[in-house]
């Protein structure tokens, strides 16, 4: 049975300042993602040609000594996990997180997550913080939110990832975490990426996944069981501009994102004032993840493409299971179909 956490008070019981906290703890998370790694770089780069020199000095050669650390197990701070602020921004929209089934801690798992969104609050306050009470509800479990992996050049942004525990989406980051010798170690890979983004339309439930295959392949090496796990309402907190895909618009995007490895999204929420007036304030929209059952999968070093196909294809109709199965609980209509594309 379906254990749900994360249930918060309706708006009209909150206090005027708790809605401002909330607020504030949505909109930082927006501002941090969009702008923390340039504001710093540039920060760095401006120090040296300042007095304050030394400070950016000693920062690039700590980031030269430093640089393999975020594939290498990182450094999480279990305080930056519980902060009061995730709290807030759980708040928010709510998030809610919803575990369908025992997760034993005596194996690995590797978490699919679905979908990306545009800043995938959800996921990241689910599986990145302990906003849901995480490690009690899967107790055991280390949880290992994935990410691009050209974030972690940005400086202090570096950090700031690691410290919530999240590491780059590599190979030998991947691999790392699951070859420790304590089990429970949980990989949650955003399987869509990207390229996701730009079809985080509201309303709309399109995945990139058909040959999206590389996670499977790693459960498979490590013998960890694959996971699927399905965020609702996660692309509903952003009004976008989708271009047609044989447009001269998308292909510039697509362009961009192989070169950048992201998506330029046209994206707009609502003003931190008035929730009439465009701003980068996400829209509150309740967010509920749920985690579906574990699907086991042997352990193979060299897998063929059969076998992956094979597991590819388990876990893509267990995730379907799993949309059909909470879709009409988490407000989205009984004709709405996943689109794997």
């Amino acid at each position: 049975m379906a254990a749900s956490v994360g249930l918060q008070p309706s708006a009209a019981m909150k206090t005027l300042r708790k809605q401002w906290l909330e607020a504030l703890g949505a909109y930082q998370y927006v501002l941090t993602f969009l702008f923390m790694g340039p504001f710093f770089s540039l920060v760095l780069f401006f120090l040296l040609f300042t007095s304050l020199w030394l400070f950016s000095v000693l920062y690039l050669v700590w980031l030269y000594l430093d640089w393999d650390t975020p594939s290498q197990g990182g450094r999480r701070f279990q305080w930056m996990r519980k902060r009061m602020m995730w709290k807030h921004l759980r708040d928010y929209y709510p998030v809610k997180l919803v575990k369908t089934r025992e997760l034993p801690p005596d194996r690995n798992y590797v978490l699919g997550a679905h979908p990306h969104g545009i800043m995938l609050p959800g996921i990241f306050c689910n599986f990145s913080t302990e906003g849901n009470d995480f490690s009690q509800h899967f107790p055991g479990l280390q949880p290992w939110l994935t990410a691009l992996a050209n974030l972690f050049y940005f400086p202090v942004y570096r950090e700031y990832l690691m410290s919530n525990g999240v590491r780059p989406v590599s190979r030998q980051s991947l691999d790392f975490i699951l070859s420790q010798p304590q089990l429970g170690q949980t990989v949650v890979i955003v399987v869509g990426g990207a390229h996701e983004a730009l079809y985080a339309i509201p309303g709309e439930h399109c995945l990139m996944l058909r040959k999206r295959k590389g996670f499977v392949r790693l459960a498979l090496r490590h013998g960890a069981s694959l996971v699927p796990v399905y965020s609702f309402g996660e692309n509903d907190i952003f009004r976008s501009k989708a271009f047609a895909t044989d447009s001269w618009q998308h292909w510039c995007q697509v362009s961009f994102k192989k070169l950048m490895g992201f998506s330029p999204c046209i994206f707009w929420g609502r003003s931190l004032f008035s929730a009439s007036s465009w701003g980068l304030l996400p829209f509150a929209m309740p967010i509920t993840t749920v985690v579906g059952r574990p699907i086991p999968l042997p352990r193979c070093l060299h897998p063929t493409e059969e076998e992956v196909d094979h597991y590819h294809m388990l876990y893509m109709e267990a995730l379907e299971e799993l949309f059909e199965e909470h879709k009409e609980s988490c407000g989205v209509p009984a004709s709405t179909r996943l689109t794997f594309i």
